[in-house]
């Protein structure tokens, strides 16, 4: 009986490295370590529903087929498209990551990620005025005031107060919970914020002024605040200043609430300048809690292969940007896109009722381990290992620090890379086909 000792968590960006795993033929049948949510990716989604064969429909009908059917029907709908947009990718490592950007530089593709619809204006603020970040282990060993600011990781990041934040005990911070400040600043009373030293309660899409209120008091202005700013009393916003600029170490875990709010991507950027005018009276950081497990990572190698983060076109002829132009929702409402990749992410669960419709009426290729609202519009769908329990490969925690994940069983289904490398080859080979009958001589 295997045990598999400090396996990584595949499921949300804390990506939790100290798993351990029990295997009995073939089959996890122990977890440890691991939060409600993580035990149910390790062993309630190997019970889940699978995707048990590639499928094509027919007659409206999804049929069974081999994997070399469904790859040639998908590659087939790929050099047909003239206008293909591929979305998702942050629930795969960052090997198929790589692959998924080669096939859409192959055919001319828009690629983007499920950032987009959640941290994508990080993203932009991080372009306009930096990230001061740090590792989650600094936070540990040395943050003695924590803020959650438009998160709720109680529900979301289940152990990341214990492990990383709020009840770790770290190298200086030796009396854990005790010895930190926690606080909340939200626009609801979360499970998060009832552990709070001081909850701030803010009114809805407020977050920018409540931001700008804090600079101006750390920078000496305090006289052109308001009596009353984001719903809440000026002594209280002097107050947290003061908190901030008298702690040692201070991190601002910021979430949805804050760059899907009013503002979006403004937000971030004043939130980094507030950092940066922290870092004169002290040491202070922020990390946006990232949700899906490798979003971070999809972001770093797009970065690195591209120049950008997400919603990158390949029509030109090279990698082209334009967050509001080239994003995933803003194509598919304008109705541009004849054909799609969706994998490792739904969009038909997600994505808003235009942008579903438009989907609908395009020829969709799905990649993914489990069925989905995706799959009941998909017209070739192909299943794919879980990384992480069925593959290995490298994904990065919120805090961009790469992780290598651990292959626990043995499956029979291909993983993302391998269908993805499969994708491309079938491309070119159609491709060359198709060149050779247009030139006979």
């Amino acid at each position: 009986m295997p045990v598999i000792k400090d396996a990584v968590c595949s499921l949300c960006g804390s990506l939790c490295d100290d798993i351990t795993v029990t295997v009995e033929d073939n089959k996890i049948t122990k977890i440890e370590n691991a939060c409600i949510l993580g035990h149910s990716k390790f062993v309630g989604m190997l019970e889940h529903d699978r995707i048990e064969t590639p499928m094509i429909r027919k007659d409206g009908e999804l049929v069974p087929v081999s994997y070399e059917e469904a790859i040639e029907a998908a590659a087939k709908i790929l050099v047909n498209s003239k206008r293909t947009l591929s979305y998702g990718w942050c629930s795969t490592s960052c090997e198929a990551v790589s692959k998924a950007i080669q096939l859409a530089e192959e055919t001319g593709s828009v690629i983007d990620s499920t950032a987009n619809v959640c941290h994508g204006p990080t993203a932009l603020a991080a372009q306009e005025k930096g990230a001061p970040s740090a590792s989650l282990g600094e936070i540990k060993n040395r943050a003695d005031v924590i803020i959650f600011w438009g998160c709720n990781p109680v529900h979301a990041h289940p152990r990341h107060m214990v492990r990383y934040s709020s009840f770790s005990k770290g190298l200086f911070t030796e009396k854990g919970r005790k010895g930190r400040k926690m606080i909340v600043i939200d626009v609801r009373k979360t499970d998060t914020a009832k552990l709070a030293d001081n909850y701030i309660e803010i009114e809805q899409g407020s977050d920018l002024l409540l931001v700008t209120a804090l600079r101006s008091i750390v920078n000496g202005h305090e006289d052109v605040v308001p009596e009353t700013v984001a719903g809440v009393p000026k002594a209280k916003v002097v107050e947290l200043a003061e908190t901030l600029k008298n702690a040692k170490f201070v991190c601002i875990f910021f979430g949805m609430g804050v760059t899907q709010s009013r503002s979006k991507y403004k937000n971030g950027d004043a939130m980094s300048s507030l950092i940066s005018d922290l870092n004169q009276h002290t040491k202070a950081v922020m990390i946006g809690m990232r949700g899906h497990y490798n979003v971070t990572g999809f972001g770093q190698v797009a970065t690195w292969e591209t120049g950008f983060p997400m919603a990158i076109d390949f029509s030109r002829g090279y990698p082209y940007y334009n967050p509001g132009e080239t994003g995933a929702n803003d194509l598919l409402v304008r109705e541009e896109p004849d054909a799609a990749i969706i994998a490792a992410a739904d969009a038909g669960a997600h994505f808003p009722q235009k942008a579903v419709r438009h989907l609908a009426k395009i020829p969709v290729i799905q990649i993914d381990p489990y069925p989905n609202p995706t799959t009941e519009i998909a017209d070739v769908v192909i299943p794919a290992a879980i990384v992480g329990i069925e593959a290995e490969g490298t994904a990065y925690r919120m805090d961009a620090i790469s992780l290598r994940m651990k292959k626990l069983i043995e499956s029979k289904f291909k993983t993302d890379e391998e269908i993805v490398k499969d994708l491309i080859t079938k491309v070119r080979e159609l491709k060359r086909g198709a060149e050779n009958v247009g030139n006979p001589d």
